[in-house]
């Protein structure tokens, strides 16, 4: 029979007591499993915080079970998470809200005088609203003050990086979701109307059902409208005729001053002019890769890179017609060549990671099913000496040729284990050529580039 490799993933989990919360670095998980829910907002923030710290290269998930059958146990969880916001994922917000608060440890003894005095739902439901009533105000005015001093102080990135800075029509939205509203809305123009307030839309065209489309999954449930995202079939609509547009070359004036936000990166720009061309890497080895590559420089020959060219495109602009003038293809061109070198350089490491991670597993599994057999036949050896050793014993005639019997049926056995071990080792080396051979093939590298705009910007 034939063995193929498995093809296993590792799960780690780590069970512990209230004292993972303290002092311990768990960057390595991604996933918290609150089994129970302290009474303390800060110990949970404490527990989050051991994983969401530096050095953690995932979101971090947060799973929380709930008696929903004990109604004390369902207003802590309220409390905790819209109260206190521990798990709404806006970084910062959580420790502001914890801030404004004397100390946890008196929350704590509160809801614990809640459990021990109160009986009934509704004498739970009074209590709790009682403290959630005293709370409110002063975390209301705490958040507030501190989003201000954030969005009137703080540059751009960082606000972006805080997840604290929000554009007034698109609340809490991704930069992807964001962009997405930006095209839908330069895509579809009069059929369209877009809410000054929420992130949402209402469709008065043709190419799908009209109605309110919602960008905010949580809001289009609430409100019964239908969730905007970008494998919906208008979405998709859209993102592919904005793609397939030919975009002649054009002069574009950008205008920080009419930016809301503050880039400080982009502060040395201003004033000066120069190129930006972005165009699409295809690469084809064991996937299908693309990436966007930005080719810019100013006309002093300042390149400039990938972040820098995103932030100059989200600047408000308007188009000079009479302005056209041909591009340097020849810098811009050494600049993409540049760039897909890295980007193929990338691609490469990825797939040399990806083999070396194959062959890790097919030796895992070569080793693990050799051990196997060898143990198996260190069992049978010793279980042959061992019937030797009964047959060398034994009294009577009978006793002897049923021992010896025995030993020969184990030797037998021993023989075929042993067989089976040769077996599996030319199983394991046909697997290795196999993987080494379909490696090859997937890594006749095709490359393929399309430019996609050619711009002349001139920042004021």
């Amino acid at each position: 029979m034939r063995r193929t490799p498995l093809r296993l993933f590792q799960l780690s989990l780590l069970v512990a007591t209230e004292s993972a919360a303290e002092g311990v670095n768990l960057q390595f998980a991604s996933l918290v499993v609150n089994y129970d829910l302290p009474w303390n907002p800060q110990r949970i923030e404490q527990r989050i915080g051991r994983c969401h710290r530096y050095g953690q290269q995932h979101d971090v998930v947060v799973v929380n079970f709930l008696n929903k059958r004990n109604a004390a146990d369902q207003r802590v969880f309220e409390l905790l998470s819209e109260k206190f916001r521990l798990f709404d994922g806006v970084f910062g917000a959580s420790d502001e809200v914890l801030g404004a608060l004397e100390s946890g440890v008196d929350i704590e003894k509160r809801i614990a005088q809640v459990y021990q005095t109160c009986r009934t739902t509704d004498e739970i439901s009074a209590a709790f609203d009682r403290l959630q009533a005293e709370l409110e105000e002063e975390i209301a005015s705490r958040m507030a003050q501190t989003r201000q001093a954030l969005l009137e102080n703080f540059d751009e990135e960082v606000n972006r990086r805080m997840k604290l800075h929000r554009d007034e029509m698109l609340n809490a939205l991704s930069q992807r979701e964001r962009w997405l509203a930006d095209l839908t809305r330069c895509e579809l123009g009069d059929n369209a109307e877009f809410d000054s307030a929420a992130p949402r839309f209402r469709y008065a065209g043709d190419l799908a059902p009209r109605g309110f489309y919602n960008l905010d999954w949580r809001d289009a449930e609430k409100r019964n409208e239908v969730f905007y995202q970008l494998d919906h079939p208008l979405a998709t609509h859209v993102v592919n005729r904005a793609a397939s547009r030919c975009l002649p070359v054009q002069t574009l004036v950008l205008d920080y001053a009419a930016h809301k936000s503050i880039v400080s990166a982009l502060e040395p720009l201003r004033g000066q002019s120069g190129w930006v061309e972005l165009s699409k890497l295809i690469v084809n080895s064991f996937d299908a890769d693309e990436f966007l590559i930005f080719s810019a420089h100013t006309n002093d020959g300042l390149s400039l890179d990938d972040d820098l060219c995103r932030k100059l495109l989200s600047l408000p602009a308007r188009v000079i017609e009479d302005q056209r003038e041909i591009p340097p293809e020849s810098s811009l061109s050494a600049l993409r060549d540049k760039s897909i070198a890295k980007f193929v350089a990338e691609v490469d490491g990825r797939n040399a990671q990806f083999f070396d991670e194959e062959v890790s597993k097919l030796d895992r599994w070569a080793d693990d099913l050799k051990l196997g057999l060898e143990a198996e036949i260190k069992e049978l050896d010793k279980a042959i000496r061992e019937a030797r050793r009964t047959a060398g014993l034994a009294a009577t005639l009978s006793d002897k040729l049923a021992a010896q019997r025995e030993i020969k049926s184990l030797e037998g056995k021993r023989s075929k284990k042993r067989r089976e071990l040769y077996e599996a080792q030319d199983a394991i080396d046909a697997d290795r050529d196999k993987l080494i051979s379909h490696v090859a093939a997937r890594l006749k590298q095709t490359m393929q580039v399309e430019k996609i705009f050619t711009i002349r910007w001139n920042l004021i």
